[in-house]
């Protein structure tokens, strides 16, 4: 009988731990090695090192947006990548991530940190919550962008903090906006995307922060001298 009750322990203490857990599978296909963006890609970044970036991404983002079990996060069994010959830089659309080679070959400086910095950025695309559409474009791009902020890769022609006309602009005006609406209230960003699993409203920065996202942008651009 103690046999039996320490067995069924174990399998209970199993169950619990891997209810925190989530398998995703990741694929990355080059479907431009012919070109020289994706032999470039071939060459300097590679499909082992873009897996494991992948998964790095997830974890980091799970991390930031403070999903901590399975029943937090959206339910993505499997992320493809695919590195294409097209123009533009990337998207990400029904858990797929596309990357432009003419992006990756004509990249100028450490194109295997920027290409980095734009998984960041594409992946949190597949996690996060956008208000089941909802959400100011604005705001998701922004947030995105903010992930990448705290992975530090951002790159150098971003805006500085305080910069920007319109704090939905998106992107890293967005993205230095939150971080400072973080800062004001660490985890405010995680608290924001967790409640626009089901929609969006404008007074989620009054629930969260007691102001208006205009008072707040007004404030962050007075911070800063802008």
């Amino acid at each position: 009988m103690a046999h039996y009750i320490c067995f069924l322990c174990l399998i209970l203490t199993t169950l619990a731990a891997m209810q925190g857990c989530q398998a995703v599978d990741y694929t990355v296909t080059n479907t431009a090695g012919t070109t020289a963006g994706g032999a470039r890609f071939d060459r300097e970044i590679g499909i082992d090192y873009s897996r494991q970036t992948l998964a790095s991404a997830t974890d980091f983002i799970w991390r930031i947006f403070q999903q901590n079990t399975a029943a937090d996060r959206k339910n993505v069994e499997k992320v493809s990548l695919f590195i294409d010959d097209m123009d533009g830089v990337a998207y990400a659309r029904n858990n797929e991530i596309h990357v432009s080679a003419k992006y990756i070959g004509g990249y100028s400086g450490d194109v295997k940190r920027e290409f980095t910095g734009v998984l960041y950025h594409e992946m949190t695309h597949i996690w996060q919550w956008n208000g089941n559409g909802q959400a100011p474009v604005g705001l998701t791009e922004g947030i995105a962008d903010y992930v990448r902020l705290k992975a530090n890769y951002v790159p150098s022609h971003w805006v500085q903090p305080g910069e920007g006309d319109r704090w939905d602009h998106g992107y890293d005006v967005t993205a230095r906006f939150l971080d400072y609406l973080n800062s004001l209230k660490n985890g405010f960003v995680a608290e924001l995307n967790k409640k626009m699993r089901t929609g969006y409203n404008a007074s989620y920065f009054v629930d969260l922060l007691g102001k208006t996202v205009d008072q707040l942008w007004t404030e962050y651009k007075a911070k800063y001298g802008k």
